[in-house]
């Protein structure tokens, strides 16, 4: 047999077991977070243009944020060790929560990272003023804390893989 792929299979790849999931795409999370910056900055733009004032990022958001992620932190080392290392069988109610969880993070976080940038890049060129600093450093941190969510989300989600069962021959 020829070493082409069979039909409708990328040269390369390895064909999806039935069932499975496939793992976030990296290109698919920029791709939001540059759509969520680009959010953040036409919301700042539409408020102020509007004669408003841009709302901040509150203390309080950071530290959400910041507990969400280390949830999910903790949640992707419990699920690495219970599936990867001891290879426990979990519920899969269960897994299939915990791999939602983590693709669902992963999502939301990368267009909160986004949008968190956006905010701080429209208030750069104000940064002198203690006002706009303030945003700049409150959205830069929240933008950062999206983005531990994001590797979180990611983490949970390769943890529910399924390890290869080495008796098993393909």
């Amino acid at each position: 047999m020829s070493g082409s792929p069979g039909p409708g299979r990328a040269p390369g790849k390895e064909p999806q077991r039935p069932g499975s999931v496939r793992p976030t795409a990296r290109r698919l999370l920029i791709a939001i977070a540059v759509l969520g910056a680009a959010i953040g900055v036409t919301m700042v733009k539409a408020i102020e243009s509007g004669g408003g004032v841009a709302p901040t990022v509150s203390w309080l958001t950071l530290v959400a944020w910041a507990f969400l992620a280390a949830l999910l932190f903790v949640a992707a080392r419990n699920t690495h060790q219970r599936v990867q290392v001891r290879r426990e069988r979990i519920e899969p109610s269960r897994a299939v929560f915990l791999l939602m969880l983590g693709k669902a993070s992963a999502f939301v976080g990368a267009l909160c990272t986004g949008v968190y940038a956006g905010f701080a890049l429209s208030f750069l060129d104000a940064v002198g003023s203690s006002g706009p600093r303030n945003r700049v450093i409150t959205a830069g941190v929240a933008a950062v804390i999206s983005v531990l969510v994001v590797t979180a989300g990611l983490l949970l989600e390769r943890a529910c893989r399924i390890p290869e069962d080495p008796d098993e021959t393909t």
